[in-house]
């Protein structure tokens, strides 16, 4: 396999020891500057440039894309998807990952549990926005933070109000979220290669601190998952389109608090904590899969008029209940299956000879004219007898000499 690690810190111990592990299996592998890369959308094909001359042919890349340059990285990490090149994390699951905001909009979509959280930019709805994540103390986020930089815990409403509106006085983007006791200062990062926890360990903050960041100073030890914490940790990196990723989790009176999905994990406190080794991991994950790109399913489709991809649902009243996939029906109408979800197990490719039950999700590929009327409704919002009616907008003040 040749191997490219997109990194701008070849020192740095994650991108040292992916090297490492690479040549030790016999991989060529380079290690390439994100900023050196052009993206040459002159020719017939989409290529790349790197440092002025045509790019080598690799069969797999893997990102390690600073904070810093997340949008030019993730251009890059897009054109080499179009050149159908692996990536074990995608540009759209690197830019999911990268918007707190947008991270935890896709997570509780799917019922990832995560602490209560709220997003305003108008100061008249701060109070408001507290109360609804449980009042103070609560933990105030910068959403470009990074390594525990930007997080503030507030132990007071008026303290709360104070550090938002500074912050939002220099343009700062910031999260409300609730302040989860329970956890006492320490978190849990999962390593998640392809649909595994690889390593796990718990980080404990500083007496004083409650953020646990190594980089905070922060003390590790290793810890076994049981497995609810590892389904979360595996189901929330592919839900943002990562397979290789680290997990960070509160430990919840209820069970695991999703906090964040980290891109780029570094590898020193966690191969130091468990003896592991996570890099060897990564780099056999990337082999196996090197065969089988990304592909966009949403570009693909384009070609194939009136077919597409839904997800079908089997409700109780359903007369597929008690059928086979067979007898469904579902072939007839130029439909096929692709996976079905029980409960949280997903089963792929099921057998045709399976038994559908009740609330079985069905992902399907075929005639979308066939599977109209068998898609659900649209969620609807439930009801909340406490909103209140929305307060009318004051108008605006006449301008000067206005009649």
């Amino acid at each position: 396999m040749n191997l490219a690690i997109l990194s701008r810190a070849p020192q740095a111990y994650s991108t040292r020891r992916l090297k490492m592990a690479a040549e030790e299996r016999g991989h060529e592998v380079r290690i390439l500057n994100t900023l050196r890369f052009a993206i040459d959308l002159a020719g017939d094909e989409p290529d790349l440039q790197y440092r002025g001359k045509t790019l080598s042919h690799y069969d797999a890349i893997l990102p390690r894309i600073g904070a810093s340059i997340t949008f030019f990285g993730i251009a890059v990490v897009r054109q080499f998807e179009q050149m159908d090149v692996y990536t074990p994390n995608t540009a759209n699951g690197i830019a999911n990952s990268r918007d707190k905001l947008r991270s935890i909009q896709i997570l509780s979509r799917h019922d990832v549990r995560i602490p209560a959280t709220t997003f305003v930019r108008d100061r008249a709805d701060v109070l408001a926005a507290i109360e609804r994540v449980g009042g103070s103390p609560v933990v105030i986020k910068l959403l470009e933070g990074t390594q525990g930089i930007g997080v503030i815990l507030a132990p007071d409403t008026k303290v709360a109000e104070a550090v938002i509106e500074t912050l939002q006085s220099t343009r700062q983007n910031v999260l409300i979220q609730r302040f989860i006791g329970e956890s006492r200062g320490r978190d849990i990062r999962a390593l998640v290669v392809g649909d595994r926890v690889v390593a796990a360990m718990r980080r404990r903050a500083q007496p004083g601190e409650f953020r646990s960041n190594v980089h905070r100073g922060g003390t590790t030890e290793v810890v076994e998952l049981d497995a609810e914490y590892e389904r979360v940790a595996v189901q929330s990196a592919q839900i943002m389109g990562l397979r290789v990723a680290g997990v960070d989790m509160l430990e919840g009176d209820a069970g695991p608090l999703v906090l964040e999905v980290n891109s780029s994990p570094g590898l020193e406190g966690i191969e130091g904590a468990t003896g592991l080794d996570v890099a060897g991991a990564i780099v056999d994950y990337i082999d196996r899969q090197v065969a089988f790109p990304e592909l966009d399913i949403r570009q693909r489709l384009t070609v194939s008029t009136g077919y597409g991809v839904a997800e079908l649902v089997v409700h109780g009243a359903s007369e597929l209940v008690g059928r086979t996939i067979d007898d469904s029906g579902l072939r007839e109408r130029d439909i096929t299956v692709l996976t079905l979800t029980r409960g949280t197990t997903v089963i792929p490719n099921p057998k045709r000879e399976r038994v559908l039950e009740a609330e079985d999700r069905l992902l399907c590929f075929g005639k979308l004219e066939s599977m109209r009327d068998l898609v659900p409704e649209r969620r609807r919002r439930r009801a909340r007898p406490e909103v209140q009616p929305l307060p009318e907008e004051p108008l605006p003040a006449p301008e000067s000499g206005a009649p």
